[in-house]
């Protein structure tokens, strides 16, 4: 009797223990699912940025670099630069198992992961503003 009691403690402590580290890979590939998706968000912007880049351009090389068109496109770029950055640094700290099937993180890229997702959302940021801001230009 004492057997079947130890072997049904072990069984729940087991089954319990197996439970939450499901629900850790379930976090981790959950925030890296958002990290991801605000990456795909403003990807498809980049082609926006470049089409944007060479209409503010002509405008930039006549009025002048301290000329507000020059400016915005020296907002687009950096947005732009930024992105590849990101891409660049992110995939540095991540492999594709991580990133694409959700292979559990170490402790030190769990807080890689946090600082990345702040990384992006100003990517995004800085994306989403210099294109309002240079259509906002264009449309004068």
């Amino acid at each position: 009797m004492k057997n079947i009691l130890y072997i049904v403690t072990i069984a729940i402590f087991i089954s319990f223990t197996s439970c939450k580290e499901t629900k850790k890979a379930e976090e981790e590939t959950s925030k890296m699912t958002e990290v991801m998706a605000i990456h795909d968000e403003v990807m498809p912007k980049m082609g926006t940025i470049g089409k944007l880049v060479g209409q503010l351009k002509p405008m930039a090389d006549s009025l002048g670099s301290e000329s507000v068109e020059a400016k915005a496109m020296k907002d687009l770029q950096e947005a732009n630069r930024s992105m590849m950055d990101w891409m660049q640094e992110f995939g540095d700290r991540f492999d594709a198992d991580e990133i694409l099937n959700g292979k559990e993180l170490t402790d030190e890229k769990k807080q890689w992961l946090e600082e990345e997702e702040e990384k992006v959302k100003q990517v995004k940021e800085n994306i989403n503003s210099s294109i309002a801001n240079a259509e906002k230009i264009l449309s004068k």
